[in-house]
């Protein structure tokens, strides 16, 4: 936190006093939606809330993002009070993974193209065989090319 951050504080010109604005965020969230009416109940649901710019539903995938100045505990609370099941999406893009299909990691329920965010199908940051590969692939700029 910087002095100009300090002393605005004090001299704010802004009516509300002490009462700062949440940071812009996407929430990600799994939901299974059946039909076009549970996509308009969830939909309705959170678009509905304070500080939300926008919500996209995808129901082939059974996501819904929602885009604002919004709590992500709030939103999730929101979609559960819909009387659906719910939870923050728990799976990340299959190219963003180095194994892919560790036990953990691979999901026969995930959307094509994702894998769950599990700790295991990361690279430990010791390991040898991966600075190996790196080490004369084309993508590094200091790797040696030998041909």
């Amino acid at each position: 936190m910087g002095i100009v951050d300090y002393i605005s504080h004090y001299f704010s010109v802004s009516p509300s006093h002490g009462k700062r604005r949440k940071p812009m965020q996407t929430v990600e969230i799994k939901v299974k939606m059946d039909c076009d009416g549970c996509e308009r109940r969830v939909r309705n649901s959170v678009a509905h809330m304070k500080g939300v710019k926008q919500v996209e539903v995808n129901r082939k995938q059974s996501k819904v993002t929602v885009t604002g100045y919004v709590d992500r505990n709030r939103v999730l609370k929101k979609v559960q009070s819909t009387g659906k099941r719910a939870e923050f999406w728990p799976y990340i893009p299959y190219n963003l993974v180095s194994y892919p299909y560790v036990a953990q990691a691979y999901d026969k329920k995930a959307p094509s193209g994702y894998v769950k965010n599990a700790g295991q199908a990361l690279p430990s940051p010791n390991a040898l065989d991966e600075k190996l590969t790196s080490l004369f692939s084309d993508e590094n700029p200091n790797g040696c090319s030998i041909m």
